[in-house]
């Protein structure tokens, strides 16, 4: 989404000023509301940052460095602060760079997606491709059917993460305190069941499959690590209606933003996996990422706990119990993340 300044009416994106002891997550999340009408969950770790050069009202032109962190959007409102200073409309990711008028900003928006990836995604074989160039049409058909199985993994790692993916969602959605939180808990849930049969068909195909795009040990590590990041939600969704627990602290809410942006680094990465010789420098940089992110959220599972503590520990040791577990295994998930990462590093060393 992008809003138009105020004055100049170019394409931007909501931005301002960090007040003195707002988080800058934060900060980003309250000038996307005011400037966008759009509120969900910030993740605290950057996308990056880029830099431009802003005409303050003495007259004076100057450089003002920006950083950017992904929020998932979870409520568009009808009424917002800005509302009649701007304009607000939602691009596809290569529209929205088109629009903007900074470099830094428009490769970072390009970087966020995965669009540039879809050929990736999307590649035939060698065999396809030499028949569809050289014409010679189905007559080698037979010769397909005869050549060694070598599995759909790259599919099924795709359809993973995307599960994955929509149940980081639903986690996200049930932290800010939406209504129906029976529901989010439920589609958690459903999501984690999905992710075991496509990982029992990862597992089934390797028994069966001739030929394997990397060791099967390779396989089955990736797939298992991918499926402990949802295995961790559910974990913490079931906690939260044990305890019933209808209200989250902000850094409880930060994590589970962290989960959602980690799964979406995760989406990218997996059709990246088609071609690692290609994609290895991209993959590092997710992958990096992830880590990063990993040990921000060890950060912030410090900081909580230590508040919640410092809170309730004498006076009400039941709801730091309570929050020592949500805060316990929203860390996992964020582990499990960072065990992910390291199976695709390994995949990009032995392979790239």
């Amino acid at each position: 989404m992008l809003v138009t300044s105020r004055e100049t009416k170019r394409w931007v994106i909501p931005k301002g000023n960090q007040a003195s002891g707002t988080p800058p997550h934060v900060a980003a999340s309250q000038e996307a509301e005011e400037e966008a009408g759009v509120c969900g969950a910030v993740c605290p770790t950057p996308l990056g940052s880029y830099r431009y050069r802003k005409r303050r009202s003495s007259g004076a032109s100057l450089m003002i460095d920006v950083d950017v962190y992904p929020l998932l959007v979870t409520r568009e409102l009808d009424q917002w602060k800005e509302k009649d200073e701007r304009e607000r409309r939602w691009f596809t990711l290569r529209e929205a760079a088109g629009a903007v008028d900074e470099p830094d900003l428009r490769d970072l928006i390009r970087s966020f997606g995965t669009s540039e990836f879809k050929a990736a995604a999307q590649r035939d074989s060698i065999l396809n491709r030499v028949v569809a160039q050289s014409r010679i049409g189905s007559m080698f058909a037979w010769f397909q059917r005869l050549m060694p199985k070598t599995g759909n993994f790259f599919e099924l790692f795709e359809a993973h993460a995307k599960t994955v993916m929509a149940g980081a969602d639903a986690l996200a959605r049930l932290f800010e305190g939406a209504s129906s939180s029976k529901q989010h808990v439920r589609e958690v849930v459903e999501r984690e069941n999905d992710a075991d049969a496509i990982t029992s068909e990862v597992l089934q195909t390797v028994r069966k499959t001739f030929l394997t795009p990397f060791d099967r040990g390779a396989i089955t590590s990736l797939i298992g690590a991918m499926d402990d990041t949802i295995d961790e939600m559910q974990t913490t969704v079931n906690a939260i209606a044990l305890y019933e627990v209808r209200s989250f602290e902000p850094e409880m809410r930060d994590m589970a933003a962290i989960v959602v942006d980690a799964a979406r680094v995760m989406v990218e990465a997996m059709p990246l996996l088609r071609d690692v010789s290609e994609n290895g420098g991209r993959l590092h940089e997710l992958t990096e990422r992830l880590i990063r992110m990993e040990g921000q959220a060890d950060q912030i599972h410090a900081v909580g706990l230590k508040r919640s503590f410092f809170e309730n520990g004498e006076l009400n040791t039941l709801k730091f119990v309570v929050d020592r577990e949500i805060y316990k295994h929203l860390e996992r998930i964020v582990d499990a993340f960072e065990d992910v990462a390291k199976e695709i590093d390994g995949i990009v060393i032995d392979h790239s």
